[in-house]
């Protein structure tokens, strides 16, 4: 499991949530409403970003979160919300495990539309090894996934956990 945390967007009209992390925020602000967003529950191996686009292109904030992400031994994957992130230079500055969401699955939630994406997935899969999909528990989503996690083993794909692909990605296995 990961940690969704809500990050601060670009569109300042959007409402990130409670306890969202801001770039106007002090690094003591930021740092206390990881720690809120962490304590809701346990079990987790890191963190994404909710949102972010403009959290995730912020140096400063960004290395706020690793830090703290570095001292509590978590992972963080970037949803890639925007191409200027800076997640993967900020995590490699802290040392901090890193991997960055290869497929947005539902965009677009039409049942032909997640298929469509569920192909990507496949294609990045077999080209790099590994592959991540982000999507959302709605309704075409969660049935595209069902029938198609159905036919992986015919397709010589095998879902393992997220600290599997961080480790393949940095070389770790």
């Amino acid at each position: 499991m990961i940690v969704h945390v809500p990050m601060e967007p670009v569109n300042t009209k959007i409402d990130m949530g409670p306890n969202g992390l801001a770039t106007t925020q002090a690094k003591e602000e930021v740092v206390r409403r990881l720690d809120w967003d962490l304590a809701r529950f346990d079990g987790y191996v890191g963190i994404n970003n909710h949102m972010g686009s403009r959290f995730t292109g912020d140096a400063q904030a960004m290395g706020w979160v690793m830090g703290e992400l570095k001292a509590r031994g978590l992972m963080f994957l970037d949803s890639r919300t925007i191409a200027t992130t800076i997640a993967a230079k900020a995590a490699a500055a802290d040392g901090v495990p890193f991997a960055e969401r290869d497929v947005f699955l539902d965009d677009d939630e039409t049942a032909t539309a997640v298929d469509q994406r569920l192909k990507e997935v496949e294609a990045i899969a077999k080209k790099k090894g590994t592959a991540i999909a982000i999507g959302h528990p709605h309704d075409a989503t969660i049935a595209a996934l069902t029938s198609w996690i159905g036919g992986l083993p015919q397709k010589g794909i095998v879902l393992v956990p997220l600290t599997q692909v961080v480790k393949a990605r940095l070389g770790l296995s």
